[in-house]
């Protein structure tokens, strides 16, 4: 490995170089337009045998991705916010067609009014979508997890398309140092692009044809067990790659930071997991029993892994950077419900952040720990 200074939008970009990614479909949009230039970059310096194809919106690149992928090419685009919502309705053809395929996001907020900063709106509204979506905290996971992906996205019990999310600006425009993987190291990783379902006219397939109620409900049913079936082959993978180049996160959907005897724990994902961990230490020089819970992968949710880990704690502060309006945040919503089961279950208390751009400061984080010692438990707090 080699060690450089970098933008974390080339770290993506090195990524889908690695992974070898041999059609690039794009469509420029803030914050991601440096992954895709990056990786044009690498094209026309010969350092990258791929084809970019230039599109006219984003709904036709993630189209061109879904022809490219079954046409046998592994196959990478980027975007971020309104460019993710106009691709909304491909996003449900892609994962429904089983498209093993990677695309990093570089969440944006989603207007009106215009924002160009960073919230997770854009990706949260699109969890439903049947898309694996692995959350990034720092340049270093962003470009291991642009590697993983592919081979998540490629494994035969899976065969769904994966999202990549970074934070816009706050991680994607950020230099930071990053160990650079060796190619032949990745490839003993990330073997050969073999997709299970071609488009080949010597062996000719339908995809994508109608689906009558007699049958549409077995369709989804797939995709909510290769759903289900990723859990292990995202831990399996993120415990591979860690034998291969040192680093894991986590257990690959959750990561824990002195979580071991802790009593009370903020939940939250992306870049803003850096600044808790320096309130989480700042208050552990002074004897609090606090921890991180960091969610790595929020789609599939890592219900039994967030159970595990919640049922002995006395509260747990939810951070989301994204709001259900009429509701709660996303993340919030769903480790409620996950910790419905457990007989003791700890109190849970949602906290609204970070919308637009808004600065979460270590400042905040420590007034939830606060919050949460004293018993001041709500489900939809906003904080500025």
């Amino acid at each position: 490995m080699t060690k450089h200074i970098m933008e974390t939008s080339k770290a993506v970009a090195f990524g889908a170089k690695l992974s070898r990614a041999g059609v690039v479909p794009m469509y420029p949009i803030t914050p991601q337009t440096h992954i895709v230039e990056n990786i044009a970059d690498f094209i026309n310096d010969g350092e990258m045998d791929a084809e970019m194809i230039h599109m006219e919106s984003e709904h036709s690149a993630i189209s061109a991705a879904i022809g490219s992928a079954f046409a046998g090419v592994r196959t990478f685009t980027a975007t971020a916010s309104q460019g993710l919502a106009l691709m909304h309705e491909i996003l449900h053809i892609a994962s429904g067609l089983r498209t093993p395929m990677v695309m990093a996001v570089a969440n944006r907020a989603l207007s009106a009014p215009i924002n160009i900063w960073n919230d997770h709106q854009d990706t949260m509204s699109a969890r439903d979508c049947g898309w694996i979506q692995l959350f990034c905290e720092n340049s270093q996971e962003a470009i291991d997890t642009t590697i993983m992906a592919f081979k998540i996205s490629e494994n035969s019990k899976v065969s769904l398309p994966v999202m990549v999310c970074i934070d816009g600006f706050t991680l994607s425009h950020v230099y930071e140092p990053v160990d650079i993987p060796d190619q032949k190291d990745v490839d003993k990783f990330l073997p050969k692009y073999k997709v299970h379902h071609i488009l080949d006219p010597k062996k000719p397939m339908t995809f994508g044809p109608i689906g009558y109620p007699n049958s549409f409900m077995q369709f989804k049913l797939a995709e909510q067990d290769a759903m289900k079936e990723s859990i292990k082959v995202i831990e399996d993978i993120n415990n591979e790659f860690s034998k291969i180049f040192g680093r894991k996160y986590g257990d690959g959907l959750i990561d824990l930071y002195k979580m071991k005897d802790a009593e009370y724990a903020v939940v939250m994902n992306g870049s803003t997991c850096g600044t808790a961990r320096v309130a989480v230490d700042e208050l552990r020089s002074k004897g609090k029993k606090v921890g991180l819970i960091k969610i790595k992968c929020f789609r599939p949710f890592p219900k039994e892994q967030l159970k595990n880990v919640c049922k002995n704690l006395k509260a747990i502060g939810v951070v989301d950077r994204n709001i259900s309006l009429g509701h709660e945040g996303a993340i919030m919503s769903d480790l409620r419900s996950s910790l419905y089961e457990l007989k003791e279950k700890p109190r849970v208390a949602g906290y609204i952040l970070g919308l637009g751009g808004r600065d979460i400061t270590d400042c905040h984080i420590k007034d939830i720990f606060e919050k949460l010692e004293k018993g001041e438990i709500k489900s939809n707090e906003w904080m500025a």
